[in-house]
């Protein structure tokens, strides 16, 4: 199971590309590898439309590049201001734009599910999160924020996703 995992916002969209794997090191339980991770910047002086375009783009050429079979987004979160809550929601619109035309299903997590998944506690830091991605994904580098919360939406789908968990709430595609 490959897992495209977006977490979404105008300037700066973090992705990853999360893979299934089973290995003797892992000893008969599920493994993950990141395939790719990264962020998508935008310059603060290009145009909200262009951003848009970009997002959808680059997560289009992630997603043909690397073929994941679904697609896991952070969920939408409580913001004061409306303006940051329409932008954040276009910048999402935009890359679950993309990953809606090439097909994938697209299930979404709540910030506070994906720390307590990877990191055990619903309030961790951006900080934490980024190193628990490298311990747990075996990187060679601390990703950058954005790109480390979507490798922990990835990583949150793929523990809620895995056989024999026997999860009461299974997530629903969006």
């Amino acid at each position: 199971m490959r897992v495209l995992a977006i977490d979404p916002a105008l300037r700066n969209t973090g992705y990853a590309v999360l893979e299934r794997i089973s290995a003797p090191a892992t000893r008969g339980r599920a493994g993950y590898r990141a395939l790719t991770y990264g962020v998508v910047r935008n310059a603060p002086k290009l145009r909200q439309s262009g951003c848009l375009v970009e997002i959808r783009q680059r997560i289009a050429d992630v997603i043909r590049e690397h073929q994941p079979d679904v697609c896991a987004v952070e969920g939408v979160i409580y913001v004061q201001s409306y303006r940051t809550a329409i932008t954040l929601g276009a910048a999402r619109g935009a890359a679950l734009l993309a990953a809606a035309e090439h097909g994938l299903e697209i299930y979404e997590y709540a910030p506070k599910r994906v720390k307590q998944a990877v990191v055990g506690r619903g309030a961790a830091d951006k900080q934490q999160v980024a190193f628990m991605m490298r311990a747990l994904l075996g990187l060679t580098e601390t990703p950058p924020p954005d790109a480390a919360d979507a490798l922990a939406i990835g990583l949150a789908h793929c523990h809620a996703t895995e056989p024999g968990k026997g999860l009461r709430e299974a997530p629903e595609p969006i």
